[in-house]
């Protein structure tokens, strides 16, 4: 392992150099960065207080928003910052630390739609076994599962980071400091790291999003044996996973699934699954779910009676 870099800092060039185009990063960026906090909030706040929203699938949809607000928080606050500075600098340990933060909570975002998508299976195709099947103690084990596969996949994106050499150029052309473009600076052969990266980052994309289509296809062919309002419930719940689904994995397998090359777009498709899905996230499961916007109700007129007090 080469820790002895020369390189102690790198130059972040963010999403644009020029000024203009760096205010507007800013306004719009911190704008989308407020409304991620508030809309995850909310739904933290709602499933913790609400008595009806104590199903798994909420218990799951908890950590989903937890993990779409660290994962925000882990990227958005120094790119806003940025947009105002012209000194971009990151030190080598935030930078690795950057990358941990970032692949933790993708990758635990990754995890936790798996298991709303096994808990809409059990839900569906075995409605009898359910609360056995998805009792408490298992959610929790799942979760507690997902936590740790998470830290062991981003402990690894770390090590193949800390194996990497630079020896002199320093500047990511990039927003965030992600193993791809650290690739481009590293004064080595990286084929087996990319290697490497492919078969651990991009392994995780492609398999989930296989699975999870595939159980959803599953899920689909049995409702057939559903009632129509157990069928348009069913649906409901099934597109807006699926639509998160989509928007989640796309621009992830798109990056991390090729030869360490790099597109003048990467940036923008970055921007998509680290900033974008957790900003959409609470819009798509809010929107469609009755229940949650009946809790959230509930909450603000309990917070506004308490603040008339």
């Amino acid at each position: 392992m080469h820790l002895n870099n020369n390189v102690t800092e790198f130059i972040l060039l963010g999403l644009t150099q020029d000024p203009v185009r760096k205010k507007i990063v800013f306004a719009t960026f911190l704008l989308f960065y407020l409304e991620t906090l508030l809309g995850n909030f909310l739904i933290i706040t709602a499933i913790k207080t609400s008595r009806t929203l104590e199903s798994p699938m909420y218990f799951f949809l908890f950590h989903l928003s937890l993990s779409d607000t660290c994962l925000s928080t882990s990227i958005a606050p120094r790119m806003i910052v940025d947009a105002l500075l012209n000194n971009t600098t990151i030190s080598f340990n935030e930078c690795i630390l950057q990358v941990f933060s970032s692949h933790f909570f993708g990758c635990l975002e990754i995890f936790i739609l798996i298991l709303m998508a096994l808990d809409r299976y059990v839900a569906i195709c075995k409605p009898l076994h359910y609360m056995t099947i998805m009792s408490p103690r298992v959610c929790g084990m799942l979760v507690a599962v997902a936590w740790v596969g998470s830290c062991v996949h981003s402990l690894a994106q770390v090590f193949l980071a800390l194996s990497l050499p630079f020896c002199g150029p320093n500047v990511i052309d990039h927003y965030f400091c992600d193993l791809q473009p650290l690739l481009q600076l590293a004064c080595t052969d990286t084929y087996v790291i990319n290697l490497l990266l492919v078969s651990n980052s991009g392994a995780i994309c492609t398999v989930s999003f296989v699975m999870l289509m595939f159980s959803y296809v599953i899920i689909l062919h049995s409702l057939r044996n559903h009632s129509a309002e157990g069928r348009r419930k069913a649906l409901s719940t099934c597109v807006s996973h699926s639509i998160v689904v989509i928007l989640s994995f796309g621009p992830c397998i798109f990056i991390y699934t090729r030869p360490a090359t790099t597109y003048p777009m990467d940036k923008m498709i970055a921007v998509f699954y680290t900033l974008g899905t957790p900003l959409l996230n609470p819009l798509i499961y809010t929107l469609r779910n009755a229940e949650v916007k009946n809790a959230m109700r509930k909450f603000w007129s309990k917070k506004l009676v308490s603040d008339d007090k």
